[in-house]
């Protein structure tokens, strides 16, 4: 994939979402119109002028909410939005219903173009960290610093415990699992997905567990939600596939912007062990892992998180690239 693959985004009307969607305190949604998609996205109003742009990107089956604890401990150092990929979040599903890698690059490209918000501090979790790898690799003029949690960059031996996401991507399997799963009710998802994602399910609030619940019973009314995890889910499978020049670990290597890798020990979706692949891959690269950390150290381990960001800030800023 070129850059020219990847059209700018015309200016795109924007209007204030009305949600069943839960909103943190001092967050807003909008809805904002683009080419081909609707995208939700959720801000934080900036703490003064002047501060450099943001943009977080959740992961497969996430949405935007998945990086509600991480943007407020940066209030003051960058100006944060994040985006519901579509077919996710509340964003509806591509005109195209395209959900590849490339498709949600594409996505994300349109919407900074049209903004004018770049070049941001990008950040990526799981599925997003495929597509920001993607965004910062063809289009560096968008990107300030590369924050990756947990990237889902192709590896040789999946562990055992993400076969069942990457099945998903084989066509019939989630209408048999929505099949064979039609009894389970909301809450008895959110616990199996708490159990897979983080390292310690306890450190969930019940509070946080509620929220969830609810999120789900939302998501699980809308009619497109399975077809989009499969196709993501096939998107992923798809991109670990593509050699060359279009291969992720390839595209790895041309991000040009610094790098901050944040691996979890007990992530049952993203080995552990690829971390040291990725600390060579990206050229300028900084390393952190969470030996207690599951999937979403952004949700388990927010501080921890915001502090080594600003750390990566501080340095980039020092070299020009930051601010």
């Amino acid at each position: 994939m070129s850059s020219t693959e990847l059209p700018s985004a015309l200016a795109a009307p924007v209007t204030p979402k009305v949600s069943a969607v839960k909103v943190a305190e001092g967050e807003q949604l909008r809805s904002v119109g683009l080419p081909g998609i609707t995208l939700t996205v959720r801000s934080r109003p900036a703490t003064r002028e002047g501060l450099p742009p943001a943009l977080y990107v959740h992961g497969l089956g996430g949405s935007s909410q998945n990086w509600s604890a991480l943007m407020p401990l940066l209030d003051g150092l960058v100006e944060s939005e994040a985006l519901d990929l579509p077919g996710f979040g509340d964003s509806p599903p591509p005109d195209d219903g395209n959900y590849s890698v490339t498709g949600h690059a594409r996505a994300v490209i349109r919407y900074l173009d049209a903004s004018g918000r770049g070049p941001v501090h990008l950040f990526g979790n799981s599925l997003g960290g495929a597509v920001t790898t993607r965004v910062a690799a063809v289009r560096p003029d968008l990107v300030r610093t590369l924050t990756l949690v947990s990237p889902a960059l192709p590896e040789l031996r999946a562990q055992r415990t993400a076969w069942p996401t990457a099945l998903l991507a084989v066509p019939g399997v989630a209408q048999l699992f929505t099949r064979l799963t039609k009894d389970w009710s909301a809450e008895q998802r959110v616990r199996g997905v708490t159990a897979l994602c983080y390292g310690d399910p306890g450190m969930v609030t019940d509070e946080g567990f509620r929220n969830a619940v609810e999120e789900m019973e939302r998501r699980l009314a809308l009619p497109y939600f399975w077809d989009a995890m499969a196709r993501s889910s096939r998107g992923i499978v798809n991109a670990y596939t593509l050699g060359g020049q279009h291969g992720l670990w390839r595209q790895a290597e041309r991000v040009l912007a610094p790098t901050l890798l944040i691996y979890g020990g007990r992530d049952q979706l993203v080995a552990y062990r690829m971390a040291q692949r990725a600390a060579r891959a990206f050229r300028d690269s900084r390393l952190l892992t969470l030996p207690d950390a599951g999937h979403v150290a952004m949700m388990e381990y927010p501080e921890t998180v915001a502090t080594a960001f600003r750390e990566l800030h501080a340095e980039a800023g020092a070299n020009g690239s930051g601010s």
